[in-house]
Order: structure tokens, then sequence, then C-alpha cells
């Protein structure tokens, strides 16, 4: 068993391998019926965590330095507080074992098996790998007309994922669109920055047949960021190709374009006439808030926003959202969660949950940025990573104000908190693969 354990250490192979398996088994398509369930993803994930856990048993080493332990380890607090005051026990710990591993212990797996840039840069092109994949089968779905249902045409691309879950392509395509932006501004090999400008390019359009304003919305703020990191001279270069690309591809091939300037302009007119789509998000996001008001330090505990929903909601609210196409029925999905992240922990985990994991995310955010700073102005070769790693935290926390976690895609969500927590944190102490190497060289 000792030598089965030491055959990555001596044969040199690539501790994030397993986590490239998690990025890839998203490209499966979700079952039917399935969309809440346990995925392939999500077993990978745990396989991930224990391989991770086996290397460090190996090596007798500490897991963390203090500063990553306390950054990673804080939102335990809230989401122990908030499991310990939910009514139902058995649903508490579905969302206790749920929020450990999205946001602790995953990421903290992915911070430990990443060696260094290179392996980094592996994630990142595996995340544009997938985007791109999930991108194509999406304007598929958008020029056959076989994707979900959006304004009475089944035209609205969803990947592989299903039409109950029609923010997972999105959400995969704008980290894949991320990180091919954060892989192109850096000065290097001519045919990355090429490949990855040409990705970014192409992942405008599944983005744009995706009909999702929140991830528009992150997208646009965290390329944004990612340019004014990397110095006034590419963002300026960078924005008139990315407009460029915009005004063809919308303009030039009418891709969508009357859907998509109805749909841009309902983002500025939501107050004045929203739609019922809209109307159930402001009616849950004051139920969330109802539910803070009654309970502020603790909330109504994890997984409790649907069971305490309608004694918080005004009758504003509809029965649920409309949901068929890409070979499923019209049926009605429960409105179940406020798809504002900031306000469902607000609401189940009250200050203390919300304080936990915000805290430790504005965390990995300044510590980043600030190593990124640092890596301008030395003008190190890791600056790439730093924008990869930063823009997709960007993007997170810009989405969670119009969605929160659930569905296949959530598992992606940890791994890029990974690559961020490895930017933010990684050089306090060894590398698991530093010690690995020294032990091989023995």
């Amino acid at each position: 068993m000792r030598h089965a354990c030491a055959l990555p250490v001596t044969h040199g192979l690539n501790p994030v391998l397993p986590v490239v398996a998690v990025i890839a088994l998203l490209a499966l398509p979700v079952p039917p019926g399935d969309e809440g369930g346990l995925t392939p993803a999500d077993a990978a994930s745990g396989a991930v965590v224990l391989c991770c856990a086996v290397r460090l048993l190996h090596h007798r080493r500490r897991p963390l330095s203090p500063t990553a332990a306390v950054v990673l380890g804080l939102p335990v607090v809230g989401i122990a507080v908030a499991a310990a005051g939910a009514g139902d026990p058995g649903t508490a710990v579905t969302g206790f074992s749920r929020y450990l591993q999205i946001f602790v212990l995953v990421p903290a797996a992915v911070l430990l098996l990443v060696r260094d840039r290179r392996d980094l840069r592996l994630l990142a092109w595996s995340v544009v790998a997938l985007a791109v994949w999930q991108g194509a089968v999406g304007v598929h779905q958008y020029a056959t007309g076989t994707g979900a249902s959006y304004m009475g045409q089944e035209i609205r691309a969803v990947g592989t994922f299903r039409p109950g879950d029609v923010m997972g392509m999105a959400t995969v395509v704008g980290f894949g669109l991320v990180c091919a932006v954060g892989l192109a501004l850096v000065p290097g090999s001519v045919r990355q920055r090429a490949w990855a400008v040409a990705c970014a390019l192409l992942l405008l359009v599944p983005l744009a047949v995706s009909f999702s304003r929140g991830a528009w919305i992150a997208t646009a703020l965290a390329c944004a960021a990612q340019l004014a990191l990397a110095g006034l001279r590419r963002a300026v270069a960078a924005g008139a190709v990315v407009a460029a690309a915009a005004v063809i591809v919308v303009g030039g091939f009418g891709i969508g374009s009357g859907l998509l300037q109805e749909r841009l302009s309902s983002i500025g007119q939501v107050a004045d006439a929203p739609d019922q789509s809209v109307t159930d998000r402001y009616t849950m996001w004051a139920a969330a808030a109802g539910m803070w008001r009654e309970r502020p330090l603790t909330g109504v505990g994890l997984k409790g926003f649907s069971y305490h929903r309608d004694s918080h909601a005004s009758l504003a609210l509809s029965s649920g959202s409309d949901v068929e196409g890409a070979g499923m029925e019209y049926r009605k999905q429960p409105l179940l969660s406020p798809h504002n992240m900031y306000l469902l922990l607000l609401g189940e985990q009250g200050l203390i949950g919300l304080l936990a994991l915000a805290g430790s995310w504005l965390a990995l955010l300044v510590l980043g940025v600030r190593r990124l700073i640092r890596a301008r102005r030395a003008q190190d070769a890791d600056l790439d990573c730093g924008l990869v790693a930063c823009g997709l935290l960007v993007w997170q926390l810009t989405d969670f104000a119009y969605a929160d976690i659930g569905g296949p895609s959530t598992v992606l969500t940890a791994v890029c908190l990974g690559l961020t927590a490895w930017w933010a944190l990684a050089g306090r102490e060894p590398a698991l693969s530093d010690v690995s190497r020294k032990a091989a060289s023995r």
C-alpha cells in the first residue's frame, strides 16, 4: 500500500489530474430527473478530497498554513451554527455536507494539489475546454430550436444541463470566458495567446444565447476587472477587440439581435415594469429579508428557506417557474431559493453565517488582488494565473447577487474557489508537491 501511494511521486503523475477529471465529468449530460441529485462530478470531487488526504498522510505534513486554515475554515462556523438551529435534522445534515463540500473541502483540496502556475494553467484550460464544449452544444440548441423554452420558443442555450438548471451552461461559459481572457492578457507564448483570444471570442456567442442577465453582468464586471488589473494599454486594446467582436456577432450576423436587445433593455427596466420572473425574484428577496429580521443572528436554519417562504412571501409570488424544452416536458418548477446567495445566507444562517462566508471570500479577494498587483509591478510570469484567479472570484461574487448554489455546475464553483485560494494563499508554506519532489529526490 505504501508503494501504491508513492507511485504519483516517483513516476511524476500530476496530482491535479483528479481535479481535471471533475471538470471533464461536467461535460456529461444530466439524466432527466437528476438535476438536484448526486452527479458523477460530485462523486469525483469527493475522490479529490480523499486523494488529497492520502497524500497528506503519506508525507506527514501540516495541511494548511495558519492563514489558509483561518480563511478556508471560517465558513464552518456559520454553517455549523445554522445546521444546529435547523428545524429538520435530516435536511440540515444534507445542507451542512453540501456547504462543506463547496466552500471548504474541495477548495482546500485544490489549493493543496496545485503545485505551481503550470498546474493552474492546466486547470484554467480545462475550464475553457469545458466551456467551449458546453457552448457548442448550446449554440446548436439555439440554432435548431432544441433548447429550453424562452419567450415561447425553445431557443435558450442550456448545454448538456437540463432546463431546470438554466444557469448551468451560462456559469460554465462565464468561467471559461474569464479564464480565456486572463490567459490572453499576459505576454507569453504567441500560440497560447492566440488560442485564448480565439476561445474568448467564440464563447461570446453561447453566453449571449444563454439569455442569462446575471451571467452577462458577472462576465462584464469580471473581464473589466481583469483588464484594469492587467494595465491600461492592454485594457484599451482588449476592450476594442471585444467590442468589435460583440458588434459582429450580434449585429453583423444577427444572432438573436431582437431578443438580445429586449433582454438587455430589461436589465434597466426591472424596477419600472418587471416581468413575472423579476417579480418572483423580488418577492423571494423580501421573504429572505423577513426571515433574517425574525432571527437576525442565526437565521431560520440550513435548508429552511423553502419551509418558511410562504409565511414571509407576499401574494405576488407565483406558484413556480415554467420549465420545458431541451427534451423535457412542460412542468412547474417550485421556487425554493431566493436566487441571491447573500440573501440566502442571511435568511438561513443569519449575520453569523453571512459574515463567516462573505468574510472568507473577501479575504481571498484582498489577498489575491494584493499578490496580483505585486506580480504586475515585478513583471512576474505568474501574472496570467493571478488574472484568472481574481477574475473567477469577481465573477462568482457578482453572480451571487443573482443566483445561489444548486445544480450540477455548483461543483465547478468549488474548483474555481480552490484556484483562487491557491493564488491568494500559496507561497506562505511549501506546497504539497514541493514536499513530494523532495521526497522523490532522496
